[in-house]
């Protein structure tokens, strides 16, 4: 596993053992008289704007659907980006293969020089990993403070959706199996649209939808219907905007011309005057 590959792993761990650390944390009712930045201006202010939508559509569940497709909305641009990020980390890969083949040794000498070669080719790419990280770690507050907003609201908390109580765990496991399904396919989207095969990006294929799953079946349904309503909509975004099927069929086209081009060279090299030697 490369240094990228590591520290991309190291902020998804980080990033699953907060959302479920954050279960111990705020246990008091959120209301107009609650004190402090998080409490008063971020965890009440999201669940003034849930009940709000739930009031205008009917229903706690629908106003949480609701209010993440609002969230997907604003953070358009900065998907945007990411998309931008991800396309330049795929054009720099041979690159990056070559050096990692060049300094293969483990010495401390070796590694220090495959680190300084990677930092010139990611400013050549105007590349930062953590640009590909960021809506993941955007994504963390919200988590937290959608969890609060219900956890300790409790007109939320009691809400229902469909056979959902929001505030408990899905008892039939249904939308925590969606969220980790749509987590899949999310991911499989990204790996259709890569031209080079990541084995970082294969085990993240198959370990996101367990973790998702896992963190489901523990927190309130609530939160698996946010990751159904994120994923999808992501899902959707990723079809229309950036699809990548037509990737795919594009990168293929141009490896059969290149192939039907290197194999006229061919022939017309073993028969340059129309004959055969």
């Amino acid at each position: 596993m490369n240094i990228r590959s590591k520290k991309m792993w190291k902020i998804l761990a980080i990033t699953m053992m907060a959302v479920i650390f954050l279960a111990a944390c705020g246990t008091s009712p959120i209301d107009e008289n609650s004190t402090g930045l998080w409490d008063r201006y971020i965890v009440y202010n999201f669940s003034r704007i849930i009940v709000w939508l739930s009031d205008i559509f009917g229903n706690y569940g629908v106003g949480i659907i609701a209010f993440t497709l609002i969230i997907r909305i604003i953070l358009i641009p900065l998907t945007k980006y990411q998309t931008q990020s991800t396309e330049k980390m795929q054009m720099m890969q041979p690159e990056l293969k070559a050096l990692q083949e060049k300094y293969a040794s483990k010495d401390p000498e070796t590694q220090q020089k495959l680190q300084e070669e990677t930092a010139k080719l990611n400013e050549k790419y105007d590349y930062s990993m953590w640009s590909g990280c960021l809506p993941m770690l955007i994504q963390l507050p919200i988590l937290m403070a959608l969890y609060q907003s219900i956890s300790r609201t409790e007109i939320l908390s009691q809400g229902h959706f469909l056979w959902l109580e929001l505030g408990v765990p899905d008892q039939l496991f249904v939308i925590p199996i969606i969220a980790a399904i749509l987590t899949w396919y999310n991911t499989r989207l990204t790996t259709i649209g890569t031209p080079n095969s990541n084995p970082s990006m294969a085990m993240m294929q198959w370990t996101m939808p367990v973790m998702i799953l896992f963190m489901g079946v523990t927190l309130p349904s609530a939160i698996s219907l946010y990751w159904v309503a994120s994923t999808g909509f992501t899902i959707l975004q990723t079809l229309v905007m950036n699809n990548p099927f037509k990737k795919r069929d594009a990168r293929e086209d141009q490896i059969r011309k290149e192939k039907e081009l290197e194999r006229r060279l061919e022939k017309a090299k073993r028969n340059p005057n129309g004959k055969k030697k």
